[in-house]
């Protein structure tokens, strides 16, 4: 099979040559954006104790780039408004189709925003590699990690504005039966949770044999560290998982329930919630050929095994949301937790889901930088957002020390940069149908390092070691 680089770098050869031609606005397919101006044919590391062995499907196979949709949101604006080249940003749908061509997902959608204006909002390619229907702004997808933060830090944020979480408490003044056979967990703070550096495990294939929350809450209590608190930074869905229970005892509410009434409703996302209803399958990407335990392919159901077997609601996974309402959460972080007063025009660049007549402040706006810089130099995490470290990073090479972000095991990702007053969504299915597929890796760098080489306004230059 070809390498992936040379195929996408062959394929988007190919695209940049030929270009893109417009056509005729089209009736969007079933519960797609109602904004979309058109369908725009090309031209003529979790811990992973679950090996698949599925591989790539039959029809998982490199495509033809010309065969791949490209669906426009009519939100968008112009780039030169927000101090971008349009044709520079053109290279972005290139890289993403060429990669689409080359497997690396069956479909893509990002959301684009600068200066307060959203630039690019487009689907790619398909929902599947067997539904072919068109991926759009509003197409479904399984976040997974992203859960972490659009969610969970989100809710903690919230909590420790009303004073009703406090960080450097012990994660035992919210849960009582936390400290179960060791002692060393009574020490484990809110903070350390999210840092990473509570000494729980990565992860624990509890799925196997549990079910329910309460059977979820009895594995915690049981959980021995694997190191001591606040020795070792460890990317831990556990960690994240406890966080979720330590945010439901705060609140006093579920967190699907808080975190609707507090972020979704109040910023129109009215595509992003745990638990999607059976009625948007249609919308929803597919994710996994799961042989092992759901014996199904897996639509509309959380990825995370552990998510799925607590009920779909978990601190550390179970959101889906939709590149547009990403645009929307993305816009109001990157403008210090507030969303402008705002009407819905067609190519007002606005990330505006419904009129507002009044700002809406969110999150005050130092509890949002404080929560997003990096913590300290022994490790790249902010409080449960990660900012860009080293060449490898998926924000690429050009999003400053100042960006925080996230990654999703689905194949997703958020990346917000302040510095360069920058926003970058990017959701794909990569996992459909087989885990085992990793070409998205090099889609998300490329994508982020051309959006930024896009910025015209101010100097962009790679981002310095620490």
């Amino acid at each position: 099979m070809r390498r992936p680089g040379a195929a996408v770098l062959a394929a988007s050869a190919a695209l940049l040559a030929c270009g893109h031609r417009a056509v005729p606005a089209i009736s969007p397919p079933v519960g797609a954006d109602a904004d979309v101006a058109a369908v725009v044919p090309a031209p003529d590391a979790r811990p992973d104790a679950l090996s698949r062995s599925a591989g790539l499907a039959a029809d998982a196979r490199p495509r033809d780039p010309a065969a791949l949709p490209t669906t426009v949101s009519s939100v968008e604006e112009d780039p030169r408004a927000a101090g971008m080249d349009a044709d520079a940003l053109a290279r972005v749908d290139s890289i993403i189709l060429a990669a689409l061509a080359d497997a690396a997902a069956p479909g893509a959608a990002l959301a684009v925003g600068r200066r307060g204006r959203v630039v690019r909002l487009r689907g790619y390619g398909t929902l599947g590699w067997a539904d072919l229907n068109p991926v759009t702004p509003k197409t479904l997808y399984d976040l997974a990690s992203l859960t972490k933060v659009i969610g969970t830090t989100t809710a903690a944020m919230l909590l420790e504005a009303d004073g009703a979480l406090e960080l450097d408490a012990p994660v035992a003044a919210y849960l009582p039966w936390w400290v179960g056979p060791d002692p060393r967990k009574r020490a484990v703070t809110v903070r350390q949770l999210l840092l990473h550096r509570s000494g729980l495990a990565a992860f624990r294939p509890w799925f196997r044999g549990r079910d329910g929350s309460d059977a979820y809450r009895e594995a915690l209590a049981s959980e021995r560290l694997e190191h001591d608190p606040g020795v070792r930074t460890v990317y831990s869905d556990l960690g994240f998982l406890a966080l979720g229970l330590v945010v439901e005892t705060a609140a006093g509410a579920p967190l699907d329930s808080l975190l609707a009434a507090r972020v979704w409703r109040p910023l129109g996302m009215d595509d992003t919630g745990f638990r999607p209803d059976p009625g948007l399958i249609g919308r929803i990407a597919p994710t996994e050929l799961d042989t092992l335990w759901r014996h199904e392919h897996v639509r509309g159901r959380v990825h995370d095994e552990n998510a799925d077997a607590m009920g779909g609601v978990g601190g550390h996974a179970g959101l889906f949301s939709s590149a547009w309402d990403l645009a929307i959460f993305a816009d109001a972080m990157l403008s210090g937790g507030s969303a402008p007063a705002c009407a819905r025009e067609v190519g007002s660049g606005l990330a505006c889901a419904r009129a507002r007549g009044q700002p809406l402040r969110l999150l005050p706006a130092p509890r949002v930088r404080r929560w997003t810089a990096r913590a300290d130099s022994s490790a790249s995490y902010a409080l449960g957002w990660d900012t860009p470290e080293g060449a490898d990073s998926s924000a690429g090479r050009f999003f400053t020390a100042h960006a925080f972000g996230h990654t999703g095991f689905t194949g997703t990702s958020i990346w917000i940069d302040p510095e360069l007053d920058l926003f970058v969504v990017l959701l794909t299915n990569r996992v459909d149908p087989s885990r085992e597929n990793r070409r998205h890796v090099p889609l998300r760098r490329a994508v982020h390092d051309a959006v930024a080489e896009a910025v015209r306004d101010r100097p962009v230059e790679p981002r310095a070691r620490r």
